[in-house]
């Protein structure tokens, strides 16, 4: 996994390879961690449709083309459920908020704590004594890639076995995966913790890990905690109520503009860039945002490409700029003459926590800061109000309206 090339090219060629696979083969295969090197069942397109360089309309287009609605169900399914997941955490803000400030004060435990660090450094080393968990860390650590039942299996034992803090969990994972998205990994780990769908934590069982590791790792029942009760009882107010989707600011026509490239979506040829007055261009880096803890070095070099291969297409040779001090995007923008900051929407997380401790800065220098949505996300996002159900039945509809015919 940590040899992918980070270009919409490669992207869709891992595609195009991937489609006789969409349909019941999928279906059928998708639940077994076959290990390192042996991901066959699944697409492992995640990092590139983490950034856009393939888009969720496209890979659906393309299972619809090759199998249909009915064989390309769970494909499908697997698709939006990332859409769900990122419109939920738009309509709860304040889940996010929650989990940063948790997150700080884990980490001050931590310092504080020498057992408790003890134990953290053995889990994420892969040193715990437990096959199956010690090798799901070592190859996060070196992949930059789980399959997705043993992300599922990894955090109900960290949680529930190990008795460690889910947002620590949440936070190594979140600094390795190449695909780490805020909404998937936190809302995931909260899924696992009963926190998501509450008072249903998700119970790693030996019978099942068994089974769809192939016998590649086979636990004694008694190595798994037994799972009966969630977290939710460090949240007893409950979830916070739904808000309505935030509303961008819509860049005016007309007015010298900037294009902003960040790798929320590095598929600009979607956005009729040539309806703006761009007068320059820049990639912004952030994914040392991603944690108060290094970052994997995959995960910044991924990103590093993808925004290379982004501004080229567009045709631009951008400034290259770091999310560091808020002031510095203000100041570039300042010194091009500039109205305004053209860049596709910016989702809920660090790059949007980043985004807002800049908002005075360039409001000072007179620059506003214009989002465009994708059709997606619009489609998506008004029904992420509860439990996927409720968009999963919404699914022919979504695809009706923005998947190409």
């Amino acid at each position: 996994m940590t040899g992918l090339t980070p270009t919409r090219a490669a992207g869709l060629e891992a595609m195009h390879a991937f489609v006789p696979a969409m349909g019941r083969r999928y279906a059928n295969g998708r639940n077994y961690d076959r290990g390192p090197g042996q991901h066959k069942a699944v697409s492992q397109l995640s990092p590139y449709l983490r950034r856009r360089l393939v888009t969720e309309a496209e890979l659906a287009a393309a299972a619809l083309e090759a199998h249909g609605p009915e064989n390309a169900e769970k494909f499908i399914q697997e698709i939006v459920w990332r859409g769900y997941f990122k419109g939920w955490l738009e309509r709860r803000p304040s889940v996010w908020h929650a989990y940063t400030r948790g997150l700080a004060e884990d980490l001050a435990a931590l310092d504080k704590d020498r057992r408790l660090r003890r134990e953290v450094e053995r889990a994420e080393a892969g040193q715990i004594g437990l096959d199956c968990f010690d090798a799901w860390a070592r190859e996060l650590v070196e992949t930059g890639y789980l399959h997705n039942h043993a992300r599922m299996w990894f955090a109900s034992i960290w949680i529930f076995t190990l008795e460690l803090p889910w947002r620590l969990g949440a936070d190594f994972f979140y600094r390795h995966l190449l695909d780490g998205d805020a909404a998937s990994n936190t809302l995931g780990w909260r899924w696992v913790a009963g926190l998501h769908t509450r008072g249903k934590p998700y119970a790693a069982r030996a019978d099942n890990i068994a089974t769809f590791t192939g016998g590649r790792f086979t636990p004694r029942r008694g190595d798994l905690a037994e799972v009966t009760d969630g977290l939710e009882a460090q949240e007893p107010e409950g979830l916070p109520p739904v808000q309505p989707v935030r509303s961008p600011r819509a860049p005016e026509p007309g007015r010298p503009s900037l294009l902003l490239i960040t790798d929320e979506d590095c598929s600009l040829e979607a956005h009729e860039l040539g309806r703006f007055d761009i007068i320059g261009a820049a990639t912004l880096a952030g994914s040392h945002l991603r944690s108060p803890l290094p970052v994997a070095k995959a995960v910044a070099g991924f990103e590093a490409g993808a925004l290379e291969d982004a501004a080229a297409r567009a045709g631009y040779a951008p400034t290259r700029l770091e999310a560091r001090h808020p002031d510095a995007l203000a100041r570039w923008a300042a010194g091009t003459g500039a109205a305004q900051i053209v860049t596709p929407f910016i989702t809920r997380g660090p790059l949007h926590d980043w985004l807002t401790e800049v908002a005075p800065y360039l409001e000072a220098e007179g620059i506003a800061l214009c989002e465009l949505r994708r059709d997606w996300d619009e489609a998506i996002w008004p029904h992420a109000t509860a439990g996927f159900f409720k968009v999963k039945k919404q699914i022919p509809r979504i695809l009706g309206d923005v998947v190409p015919a």
